[in-house]
């Protein structure tokens, strides 16, 4: 009996161990977006820091974004080809790629792509930093990490994940245009006249308030794991693989929620 309740009482300890945890990575995610938010005001960080992480973090990851993009477009038409020809619905083509792609997949999997290379990265640099104690250097030198290090960052791969949100809805319709005219035979015009006439100027701004959201989510998670990151180059790489698997979560789980309060 006694070896029957441990088993049973082990797993429910362990549920209970991930839960506490998942609760305390959580405060600690939301104390750093206060520390953020209040390190802008008055907005004093490091000019040069944040201009080297726009170029790093955003021109460096165009062609990434605009490659997967481009596929993505084509994806959405050889998927929806079948019931296009059965229906000779032609003219839906342009509506259905524009309200997939401006409203959930182009910021959904630009927003990973993003997680991918770039958060990856930042939770990498950080967590670096930290084990070769060049964080603990900086305060020696009396200067703010936060003020230096993370608000730039931050605020980079908000901004930078917003613009490259519009330029992969751009390339993403444009490769659903042009392999809807080489699969399905449409011409541009038709898709263009679906598409500017059945979507409107709110399914780009639903989009774009993702990017926004889950460019937070990418740059405050990464940070998070990033700076906590503890045992040498082991635990820069746990800290890597927690931050990507900690933003894809934020990422799914806030765009059920700006879905419902958006739609």
């Amino acid at each position: 009996m006694a070896r029957y309740l441990r088993a049973v009482s082990n797993p429910i300890a362990a549920v209970g161990e991930s839960v506490i945890e998942m609760a305390t990575h959580l405060g600690a995610v939301v104390t750093l977006l206060a520390r953020v938010i209040r390190s802008l005001f008055p907005p004093r960080f490091d000019i040069p820091e944040f201009w080297r992480n726009l170029y790093k973090m955003g021109n460096q990851s165009v062609p990434i974004v605009m490659l997967t993009a481009f596929f993505v477009g084509g994806i959405m038409v050889v998927q929806s080809a079948v019931f296009v020809k059965r229906f000779q619905a032609t003219s839906l083509l342009g509506w259905g790629a524009g309200y997939s792609v401006l409203r959930e997949v182009g910021p959904i999997l630009i927003g990973l792509m993003f997680s991918g290379r770039v958060g990856s990265n930042n939770a990498a640099e950080l967590g670096t930093m930290v084990v070769t104690e060049q964080i603990d250097g900086l305060r020696a030198l009396s200067i703010d990490p936060m003020r230096y290090l993370i608000v730039p960052r931050v605020l980079a791969m908000v901004i930078m994940l917003f613009l490259l949100t519009i330029l992969g809805d751009l390339v993403a319709l444009g490769g659903a245009m042009l392999f809807g005219r080489l699969i399905i035979g449409i011409e541009f015009g038709v898709f263009y006249a679906g598409l500017v006439n059945s979507i409107g100027v709110h399914d780009l701004v639903h989009g774009l308030i993702k990017s926004l959201v889950f460019g937070l989510i990418i740059a405050i998670t990464s940070c998070h794991f990033g700076l906590n990151t503890k045992g040498g180059a082991v635990g820069v790489g746990r800290a890597v693989n927690a931050a990507v698997v900690g933003a894809a979560l934020g990422i799914v789980m806030s765009d059920y929620f700006l879905t419902y309060l958006l739609t």
